[in-house]
């Protein structure tokens, strides 16, 4: 069935935050749309629109109710939110926002590995304090340097390689984990996953760039954490379920993990009473590695592009998942 043309379509732009629409609006198109800001708000209007820009408000069980739909635009990366086969089989297109958000993230990445070699956040806590360190004399305890280091980064897409260049402009030695063994600019060395316990015993940092899948759901879970070094640190910009949080909350409070940069976890907002907000050696990120003022805009970016693709008839997206 042929898409319709864009001056026929209803866009519904669906977020709690992000200015979709003013992003769309201000592109001089006159393609119908609306924003909705809320779960309730997005169950009663969704059913008016042909396309739907959304990520979190996304209810999978909504789908039977949406007969105009036929496109989704992930205002995320991550699509694992979305029943494939089901919108495969209701003929409704996917496609994620891939890259929109990739030099934010890696930014975000090498931002906690420098907070935490440099020990930003314990500055900050002293600042709240009034307090003034004095100097150290047990080393161990003094800010680290980067250069030498081993930095293993779980998860080579465009994330985790923009995250490889500004490693290797600190000195960083980059040994990377993907599926395909082809070489990278600025990694030294890639494993397969099969070897990942492998390469975790000689990294000083590891960062988690990859998507989720069932294949990384858990993959860093209590035996991967044996095999880190007592030194060692993690940083998470992935998705929370790549980690055994139990697993890692036991290896920060009993020492076998010096620290961890985190910007998700399993339950997000994460909890008052979770155990995670009271360890020193922590920082903790509200899951917006990816937000920054050009977010909107280049989300906006990627579906202007798909909505010239479907409207030409193209079947190829840009980031296309159905």
């Amino acid at each position: 069935m042929a898409f319709l043309p864009q001056d026929d379509l209803t866009i519904c732009f669906a977020h709690a935050a992000y200015q979709m629409q003013a992003e769309f609006a201000g592109r001089g198109r006159a393609t119908r749309s609306f924003e909705v800001r809320s779960l309730d708000e997005f169950k009663v209007r969704a059913p008016e629109a042909d396309v739907i820009v959304v990520s979190g408000l996304w209810r999978n069980e909504l789908l039977a109710s949406l007969p105009r739909l036929r496109f989704i635009q992930s205002i995320s990366a991550g699509t694992d939110q979305f029943d494939k086969a089901a919108l495969a089989a209701a003929g409704v297109r996917l496609a994620s926002a891939q890259g929109s958000n990739e030099r934010a993230v890696a930014e975000h990445a090498m931002s906690l590995i420098l907070a935490l070699t440099r020990q930003i956040h314990l500055a900050r806590d002293n600042q709240t304090a009034k307090f003034w360190r004095p100097m150290i004399g047990d080393r161990a305890s003094r800010e680290s340097e980067l250069g030498g280091k081993t930095l293993v980064i779980v998860g080579l897409g465009r994330i985790g390689l923009r995250l490889a260049a500004l490693a290797s402009a600190f000195g960083l030695r980059v040994i990377g984990m993907r599926r395909s063994p082809e070489p990278q600019p600025n990694v030294e060395a890639i494993v397969r996953p099969d070897q990942l316990h492998e390469v975790l015993a000689e990294a000083d940092i590891v960062a988690l760039t990859c998507p989720l899948t069932p294949e990384t759901e858990g993959l860093i879970d209590a035996a991967a954490l044996a095999a880190m070094k007592p030194s060692a640190l993690l940083v998470n910009v992935a998705r929370g379920r790549v980690v055994d949080e139990q697993a890692l909350l036991a290896a920060l409070q009993e020492g076998r993990l010096a620290g961890a940069g985190l910007d998700c976890f399993h339950d997000e907002p994460l909890p008052a009473a979770s155990p995670f907000w009271a360890l020193p050696q922590v920082v903790i990120t509200p899951h917006s590695a990816g937000e920054t003022q050009r977010y909107e805009a280049n989300v906006v970016d990627v579906l202007l592009d798909n909505l010239g693709r479907l409207a030409r008839g193209e079947t190829a997206l840009r980031n296309q998942i159905v």
